[in-house]
C-alpha cells in the first residue's frame, strides 16, 4: 500500500507542477498584452469615436426607402 501511495503523491506532483507552468504562461501572455489593450482604448476616446467617413455614407445611401 504504501507504494502506491508514493505513485500517487508522484502523479499529483507532475500533474501541478505541469498545472502551474501552463498557469504561468497564461499569466504572461495576459501581462504583456494588457498595456497594448489599453492603449489601443486610449486612442478610440482621442478620436471623438464616431465619425462620417465615405464607407458609412455609402451604407447610409443603402437604407433609404
Amino acid at each position: 500500500m504504501n507504494r502506491n501511495k508514493m505513485k500517487l503523491n508522484r502523479r499529483n506532483f507532475l500533474l501541478a507542477a505541469g498545472g502551474a507552468g501552463a498557469f504561468a504562461l497564461v499569466a504572461k501572455d495576459n501581462l504583456e498584452n494588457a498595456p497594448q489593450a489599453s492603449l489601443a482604448g486610449e486612442a478610440e476616446e482621442k478620436t471623438g469615436g464616431y465619425h462620417l467617413s465615405q464607407h458609412v455614407k455609402k451604407y447610409y445611401k443603402t437604407t433609404l426607402i
